[in-house]
């Protein structure tokens, strides 16, 4: 496996898609906070999803998750993606993409990278144990977000 990047710039200024469940019912989120590393000698992924978003419960609910990234013309659809919920109308068919089912859950077409994960841990992210300035400008009147590693298990490309 292998996925050569500018992770600080992959994430946060060209985004992702995090995407848990199944061909029949799944959701995806446009994310920009997350990560790439080695923990408990594995190659793993972090992301973020606050415990408001509809796709919470999908990452709850489901032993693996995809982190697809996509080609800057690909950029509107993701603001898109990043500001409709899935709970009020169907974004994937507004999105224009094409979903593409996986042994263990589903990606994209257009995407240029998919990482696989299996997830491993889960943990909320507890306001009080933050920077008061942090708190109080990314939480303040809003949910928290629980973090959730997984093993990078294949990279698609």
């Amino acid at each position: 496996m292998e996925f050569n990047t500018d992770i600080f710039t992959q994430f946060d200024k060209k985004w992702a898609l995090l995407t848990a469940g199944n061909k029949e019912r799944f959701n995806t989120m446009t994310i920009s906070w997350g990560g790439l590393g080695t923990l408990w000698n594995k190659p793993v992924a972090t992301v973020y999803v606050r415990t408001s978003r509809y796709t919470h419960e999908f990452m709850d609910d489901n032993e693996y998750f995809t982190i697809s990234f996509y080609p800057e013309e690909q950029k509107s659809v993701l603001g898109v993606l990043g500001s409709k919920s899935g709970r009020e109308i169907d974004k994937m068919n507004q999105s224009g993409l094409t979903a593409k089912e996986l042994p263990q859950s589903v990606t994209f077409a257009e995407a240029e990278v998919t990482l696989v994960c299996r997830k491993l841990f889960r943990q909320e992210l507890r306001v009080e144990n933050m920077p008061e300035d942090i708190a109080k400008k990314l939480y303040e009147g809003d949910a928290p977000h629980d973090m959730y590693i997984g093993e990078v298990v294949e990279i698609l490309g």
